[in-house]
């Protein structure tokens, strides 16, 4: 009887069938997300405990505690599409043997132009204008320029880097905040976190929430924020209060912000109803030529842990 491997992400392999060979010739048998969607903790322990495999390629489900002490007696390996892994529960998973892995290369470039599109976007109030547009409604709206702008990076690791590189051109300002140390580079200055929020008029989100829990963006950074400036949170939907975010759009403190991720997803909240907030359903991964990228070395990942 050959092995099985869980895979929970629900558009695995969508862009190439590569994945699912690599799996059949290393004489895995694959079984997929029968709801896809992303999977709740009693979905997900549901189906470890039904199918019994020895590797799970994971999405973002809660893999806690419970789920991995008792649900996963076969399990071996975790290997995480995608590069934040802060929904397994890492101590656990060391305590009872199982490897974890991620693909913290994979994403950069796309989650860095995601983050420059939607700082264009907001800027230039190009999703508003189409919805109105679309709508019946022909408004020519004054937007703002790149260019000039001082643009502080929160979180300087890969995507913060390379998002600094894609910003250069607009002859912009960059600093960084980054509770890691980090070398220094020519094209960015290093500040303190509450510098960097007087100082600027961009501020983008790329942390890891284990990084550094107190980094919160709750009501009182959120306030220390400069007068008009934007917010763009491409990284974890529990560092921002999203609460507080909407009092300050809607009493008109921030210009704008956008969001990729939210602290509940599926998002249905009253975020939606501002004209100046751009929303995307967590995309931060999805270009075609990085998912297939991410789920290659997620499945490289699993064999080489399950070796």
């Amino acid at each position: 009887m050959k092995q099985k491997v869980l895979i929970t992400t629900s558009s695995f392999g969508k862009f190439s069938d590569l994945v699912f060979e690599k799996l059949k010739n290393n004489k895995l048998e694959v079984i997929t997300n029968p709801y896809k969607r992303k999977l709740t903790e009693n979905e997900l322990s549901d189906l470890l405990q039904k199918e019994k495999p020895i590797g799970l390629i994971a999405g973002t489900e809660p893999i806690t505690a419970k789920v991995l002490k008792e649900s996963a007696e076969y399990l071996r390996v975790v290997s995480r599409v995608g590069v934040g892994w802060d929904n397994v529960d890492h101590n656990t998973a060391k305590s009872i043997g199982i490897k974890v892995y991620r693909t913290p290369d994979a994403t950069t470039q796309t989650v860095a132009e995601l983050t420059l599109g939607l700082i264009l976007n907001l800027l230039r109030k190009i999703s508003q204008m189409d919805h109105e547009l679309k709508a019946g409604l022909w408004e020519k709206r004054m937007g703002s320029l790149l260019e000039n702008k001082k643009v502080g990076i929160i979180g300087f690791g890969r995507i913060g880097r390379r998002l600094a590189q894609l910003l250069t051109p607009f002859k912009v300002e960059i600093g960084y905040y980054d509770v890691l140390k980090v070398d220094a580079v020519a094209l960015a200055k290093k500040m303190d976190i509450d510098s960097l929020l007087t100082w600027a008029d961009i501020v983008t989100l790329h942390v890891s929430v284990s990084c550094d829990n107190a980094l919160t963006f709750d009501e009182k950074k959120i306030k220390s924020m400069k007068k008009g400036a934007w917010l763009i949170n491409a990284s974890r939907g529990e560092l921002l209060d999203e609460t507080a975010l909407y009092e300050a759009l809607k009493s008109g403190h921030l210009s704008g912000a956008a969001l990729d991720v939210f602290e509940s997803e599926p998002y249905k909240g009253p975020l939606a109803s501002l004209k100046n907030v751009i929303l995307t359903p967590h995309i931060g991964s999805y270009a075609s030529e990085a998912r297939v990228r991410m789920e290659t070395e997620a499945v490289d990942n699993l064999i080489e842990g399950l070796g």
